[in-house]
């Protein structure tokens, strides 16, 4: 068995709610990339990656020719094994791991479909039967996020990710985290997000201001260092997410003491086989995952669900449904929450088949 054929799709998606982030940061509308690897046999593999504007240094629209780069090493493959084939992809051509993601994935389907398993039983075997899903509250006002945050609540969402920043008012950003939190009550996980954002003065100010209440931190500077500052000044923990991406910077993050828990994004990591090297390193670290990726539908939704159905139980924190953020959906049928939890699709591979009438005609096609 060989892939003899690539094809591409691009599809917008939309965001049920506008996603406001710390510098202008925005996600309303944006490019997912479907990718769809055929063999010789008449199996296809599918993957998807969408990198968020201003989130990564991830160009969506450098997907379609990284992979026309890289099409002379992906035709001809053999998907029964993927790190030698994403080894020799590595070498090809350096960097660019966002579009490499694409076709781990791709490659992780297609091995679960000759073998005939569901993807978490080739990623380690499945610890869990369902997971718990957080859900991000958008960057406005307090007394709306805090509303928010108490209709997930009521769906059974136990985790909420807070955005902060977005009008660089500390004091504002203290308010919200305050307000979530008493909605929600006492109990559930409450962390508040810069995604990279805040200043160590500004994160530092919001932390001291919320030092009393049950309350962690996700990556609020650019760098590990000035985090580790806001850390040790606060003395909340901390969530690392876009300073975390190769086993290197995991290393970094535990020395530094950040490494409480960590986002591992398959779009950020290369794909699941890397991101599986880097789960290992973070159990060994005593870190606790969230299993996901930047952005996207259904595909790549399904397989953060496998990989984190096949993450040590202990070591999860929690999942998130990408696609239920989104319109439209790429595979109506997948699997959606449930009392704030979710399980990964059922099938060999990824256990998706997406709706061909919304991918709509292809962008590009290569044998």
């Amino acid at each position: 068995m060989k892939v003899n054929r690539i094809t591409l799709w691009s599809v917008d998606l939309t965001s049920h709610d506008t996603y406001y982030m710390a510098e202008g940061k925005t996600c309303d509308t944006v490019k997912t990339h479907v990718l769809c690897l055929d063999t010789d046999t008449g199996l296809k593999g599918w993957g998807e990656v969408c990198p968020i504007p201003h989130y990564l240094p991830a160009f969506a629209d450098g997907v379609p020719s990284a992979l026309q780069d890289m099409a002379p090493e992906i035709l001809g493959i053999t998907p029964t094994g993927i790190d030698a084939p994403m080894r020799k992809l590595d070498g090809f051509l350096q960097g660019h791991l966002h579009a490499k993601s694409i076709v781990d994935m791709a490659l992780w389907d297609l091995y679960g479909k000759v073998t005939g398993l569901p993807l978490y039983a080739l990623l380690g075997g499945r610890s869990c039967r369902d997971m718990p899903l957080y859900h991000s509250i958008t960057c406005i006002a307090p007394e709306d996020m805090a509303r928010i945050a108490k209709e997930a609540y009521a769906t059974g969402i136990r985790q909420f990710q807070v955005k902060l920043g977005a009008d660089a008012d500390w004091q504002a950003d203290a308010e919200r985290l305050i307000r979530v939190r008493e909605a929600v009550g006492d109990g559930p996980l409450v962390y508040g997000d810069w995604n990279c954002g805040a200043t160590k003065l500004h994160a530092t100010r919001t932390g001291r201001a919320v030092a009393d209440r049950d309350i962690m931190l996700e990556q609020p500077c650019k760098t590990l260092e000035d985090c580790a500052a806001v850390r040790q000044a606060t003395g909340l923990p901390m969530k690392i997410d876009e300073s975390a991406y190769d086993l290197a910077s995991l290393m970094r993050a535990a020395e530094l003491g950040v490494l409480d828990a960590v986002a591992l994004k398959l779009s950020k990591f290369g794909g699941l086989s890397a991101m599986r090297r880097a789960r290992d390193l973070a159990v060994h670290l005593g870190a606790e995952i969230c299993a996901e990726c930047t952005w996207g539908s259904d595909i790549v939704t399904a397989a953060a669900l496998h990989f984190a159905a096949s993450t040590p139980q202990a070591a999860l924190l929690n999942t998130c449904d990408l696609s239920s953020y989104v319109s439209p959906r790429i595979a109506p049928g997948c699997p959606t929450r449930k009392m704030g939890r979710i399980a990964p699709p059922e099938g060999a591979g990824l256990g998706v088949t997406p709706d061909m009438d919304i991918l709509g005609p292809p962008i590009l096609e290569l044998d």
